[in-house]
């Protein structure tokens, strides 16, 4: 008798949706995908009654977090591990790992911005985010700088990688952070992890492919393009920065190459 596939709900918009669809995909693993959106959705409280996404539902099993249910997933399949074995990498992986998925992503949520409606103008309540997410990113760099491997923490793509990936590109696309105080790690996403992932971002699409690319609408993303992805106004704080190259047409900065993962 057949296995039904794990099912995952979630949302184009949710980067937590993101981390768990790159896992599934990484591991090789046939799921289905359904797009909800938990506010407005009565049935997705049924399967998980905090109404945050993504969750998936494995079977009779149900999970939500997204760290919960990468983890998980590396339990039930070991194929392409996504946590180191040495104890200090792991350490190091999962601190990133966190960083993103403790301080940065859940103060840029609608539920604390919402907070602030009422006190707070769309352009204060922006800054606020900023703040939050430019603070947690400029920790991650200090844990890169001078670092050699090919990703975060070694030659393979592991956690940090799979959180750090859609994280950024929320940051660009979403609050426009200026990432100039912390190119290492703007390249090294984009460039590096970006040639090996695709991160789906289109609105109203169940397709398992994903594709990573980040378009800049706004002017100071035009600056900040303009100012930052030309080699002579950074200094590469790894090693691999200086194999990089970039395809850009127009406002669209394209990953090295696109591939189904």
């Amino acid at each position: 008798m057949a296995t039904a596939k794990p099912i995952l709900y979630g949302a184009w918009i949710s980067s937590c949706s993101h981390r768990v669809r790159i896992a599934l995909n990484l591991k090789g693993v046939d799921y289905e995908y359904k797009a909800v959106n938990p506010r407005t959705d009565p049935d997705y409280e049924k399967i998980n009654p905090i109404k945050y996404i993504p969750a998936l539902v494995d079977g009779d099993f149900v999970l939500s977090d997204s760290l919960a249910i990468i983890l998980y997933l590396e339990d039930k399949y070991p194929q392409h591990p996504l946590v180191p074995k040495d104890i200090k990498t792991k350490g190091l992986d999962l601190q990133i790992a966190n960083i993103v998925c403790s301080s940065i992503q859940p103060l840029q949520g609608y539920g604390v911005i919402g907070l602030h409606e009422g006190r707070l103008s769309p352009d204060e309540s922006l800054e606020v985010v900023q703040r939050y997410i430019d603070k947690g990113f400029r920790a991650i760099e200090k844990l890169l700088d001078g670092c050699d491997s090919k990703y975060c923490v070694g030659d393979e793509i592991h956690l940090g990688d799979v959180f750090l990936a859609p994280q950024i590109h929320a940051a660009i696309n979403r609050f426009q952070i200026d990432m100039v105080l912390t190119s290492s790690l703007i390249f090294f996403v984009q460039i590096k992890i970006s040639a090996a992932l695709t991160l789906h971002t289109h609105q109203n699409t169940n397709s398992n492919k994903l594709s990573f690319s980040c378009r800049r609408s706004t002017q100071s993303c035009r600056d900040f393009t303009t100012r930052t992805w030309k080699s002579r106004h950074f200094k590469p704080h790894c090693p691999r920065i200086s194999q990089m190259h970039l395809q850009q047409n127009n406002q669209e900065i394209k990953p090295v190459t696109t591939i189904c993962v």
